[in-house]
């Protein structure tokens, strides 16, 4: 059974040292409020906690949409101050400090907040015929919680600036084909294919994989003597781990290794 986080967030564990998290919000296009904000805080600080956890998949419910960004609503009734917490920002997510890797399962429309939710995990699987924006501006505002710099990461720059500038959006299929969406799949098929992807990530060392991903989260943002001493940090923790004797022990033995995370 789910675990509620908030009545918005609920949380399952997968087969395969799995996690899902998905926005219920269902009749508010998955739009982030306050429960969205905390439950999401939550989910991470969960699934950071737990060693057997190593990937995490991110959801929405239904298919209008994987989250149309902030609850204009809440805004309205003076409670915008809820949808960022102080140590994730936007959704409780989008600034959060994490060290293992979350996979977007785009189920719907992503965009404004939504979308930047999605460029905040680290990789995207998106259903066909769906599509991913930061319409702001349209509305005299703009995409603040890091959508104006992930989107030129993600997309080649020009295409991301054309797609800040005039607020409108690009298909899945687009994004897939410009590197920013990992797998495209048929929605009925979205929770399979993301964990086929995380499946991928699982099959091998946990303390290697989270040192890794560390590394290439700052490549953007980072000096390359900065990233060469954080990839030196990061290799001598790894050899601390069980884990780093195991693979080599697993090859010479001609068999599967037993990761155990630590």
């Amino acid at each position: 059974m789910p675990r509620e986080l908030t009545p918005a967030i609920h949380l399952d564990i997968l087969p395969g040292h799995v996690a899902l998290v998905t926005l219920v919000r269902p009749e508010a296009r998955n739009a982030v409020n306050g429960d969205v904000a905390r439950g999401l805080e939550a989910a991470i600080d969960v699934t950071e906690a737990d060693d057997d956890i190593w990937a995490v998949i991110l959801t929405g419910t239904g298919s209008e949409a994987f989250c149309a960004g902030a609850d204009l609503k809440a805004i309205s009734a003076g409670r915008g101050h809820e949808l960022r917490t102080d140590r994730g920002g936007f959704a409780g997510f989008v600034h959060a400090p994490r060290r293992k890797p979350w996979i977007a399962a785009v189920n719907g429309p992503a965009l404004a907040g939504g979308c930047e939710i999605a460029l905040a995990c680290d990789l995207i699987v998106a259903a066909t015929g769906t599509r991913f924006g930061v319409p702001e501006v349209k509305r005299g505002l703009i995409a603040s919680a890091g959508g104006l710099y992930r989107l030129p990461r993600a997309l080649p720059p020009a295409i991301a600036r054309e797609a800040i500038l005039t607020g409108e959006p690009i298909t899945a299929e687009q994004a897939h084909a410009f590197g920013m969406v990992n797998a495209l799949c048929e929605p009925a098929r979205l929770i399979e294919a993301a964990q086929a992807m995380a499946a991928r990530i699982t099959v091998n060392a946990p303390v290697a994989v989270r040192e890794s991903l560390a590394v290439a989260r700052a490549a953007f943002d980072k000096t390359d003597a900065e990233l060469r001493q954080m990839s030196e940090e990061g290799q001598a923790r790894n050899m601390q781990s069980e884990d780093f004797k195991e693979g080599p022990l697993a090859f010479i033995e001609k068999r599967a290794p037993r990761w155990v995370g630590r």
